[in-house]
């Protein structure tokens, strides 16, 4: 059996404390339970990860303690930036797994696609057409931001576009859900050990 793809990291700056531990490989049929333990201060971005982790079946602890008092930036960028970080840790070598995935995820009305290529060239467009100035206590500005923070540290290429919908809160959650789905596809094991590209490397 292949061993278990997991990491724990801390990141402490002047403006952030924060660990984060994840586990990869707890999608149905891999008889390991999920742990989801989420807690940013900022209740719509804890939404978001956990949202994040249950439907790309992973096990996800997070614990950030941030500047609030100055506003969201810096506990946005550098939750996503810390997650992006121990998500390319517990991935390890690319190395026996898809590579490309793709997700579509809809809530109602809202309808979005994510892309992703694990591929060590870290890229990222986010069109999310978000109009509120704000969803709960998270600037609407900071969420394409977190998925390119996710995108910069974890390596991988990454486009995600809500393709339709008229709830705000609907769609950042199809598109946090549509990411989930993507990344449960790229790091699904093919059973070999090649390396997923012409290149030999990546």
């Amino acid at each position: 059996m292949s061993s278990r793809r997991q990491a724990t990291i801390s990141r402490k700056t002047n403006e952030t404390s924060i660990e984060v531990y994840i586990d990869l490989d707890c999608a149905p049929g891999s008889n390991v339970s999920q742990d989801i333990d989420i807690s940013t201060g900022i209740g719509f971005l804890d939404h978001m990860y956990h949202a994040l982790a249950k439907h790309g079946g992973l096990s996800l602890k997070m614990k950030c303690t941030g500047d609030l008092w100055i506003d969201d930036h810096h506990t946005a960028e550098d939750s996503a930036l810390a997650l992006g970080t121990a998500f390319k840790q517990a991935l390890g070598e690319v190395r026996g797994i898809r590579r490309y995935g793709t997700g579509f995820a809809p809530l109602d009305e809202a309808l979005s696609r994510a892309v992703i290529d694990i591929s060590s060239r870290p890229y990222c467009v986010a069109e999310l057409g978000l109009r509120r100035e704000k969803i709960g206590d998270l600037s609407t500005e900071m969420i394409p931001h977190v998925f390119h923070s996710f995108a910069m540290a974890a390596g991988v290429t990454l486009h995600v576009d809500v393709l339709r919908g008229e709830n705000d809160h609907h769609r950042s959650e199809s598109a946090f859900k549509a990411l989930a789905l993507a990344i449960r596809q790229a790091i699904e094991r093919t059973g070999g050990s090649d390396v997923p590209s012409t290149k030999g490397v990546l």
